[in-house]
């Protein structure tokens, strides 16, 4: 039986002999990643290399919990909304300076 493993950014690709004859059917294994950013059904890829990780870190639900607040957000200046998401996510960042510097006002 042929299968996908994931880790990360990587794929692993596992194939039996019959699978490997038909060059075909290995694209049914491989997961498409090439929405970008939202996928077809609208809902966020959290594993698009864009995110640069992000939302798998120390601070990833609060990542999550910004971007997605930030991305459903309807207001006329887009994310205004999300000032109590986004700041909450800034608090884990200084928590975590280590992992977050890149992230962080120099003045904190």
């Amino acid at each position: 039986m042929s299968y996908c493993k994931r880790d990360g950014k990587d794929i692993s690709v596992f194939v039996t002999r019959e699978d490997a004859s038909k060059p075909e059917a290995l694209n049914t294994l491989v997961e498409d990643d090439s929405y970008g950013i939202i996928l077809p059904n609208g809902e966020i890829n959290w594993d698009c290399p864009c995110l640069g990780g992000m939302p798998h870190g120390a601070c990833g639900q609060e990542f999550k919990d910004s971007f997605s607040c930030f991305h459903k957000s309807e207001e006329e200046v887009k994310g205004s909304d999300c000032i109590p998401q986004f700041r909450t996510m800034q608090e884990c960042f200084q928590k975590h300076p280590d992992l977050y510097a890149n992230y962080l006002d120099d003045d904190e």
